[in-house]
């Protein structure tokens, strides 16, 4: 993992299509601005993972139904 220190006002690009702009901080909380092209998904962490927990269970959920559907078919 890269660790930078970064001021309000300072940014960070990653590759030629990612900038990070630190805005402000207070305390613990630092607001940042994040410019990424359109088609680029950014979510937070949090969302993430339940998003990706979420697809997770989606594709159990799809694999079970195939395979009760797959036994009642055998069973003809």
């Amino acid at each position: 993992m890269l660790i930078l220190s970064r001021r309000a006002g300072e940014s960070l690009h990653i590759g030629d299509n990612i900038k990070i702009t630190v805005f402000s901080i207070h305390g613990k909380q630092v607001r940042l601005g994040i410019a990424v092209p359109d088609d680029t998904l950014v979510y937070r962490e949090e969302i993430y993972l339940r998003i990706r927990d979420e697809n997770a269970q989606a594709i159990l959920a799809d694999n079970n139904d195939l395979m009760a559907a797959a036994s009642i078919w055998r069973k003809k």
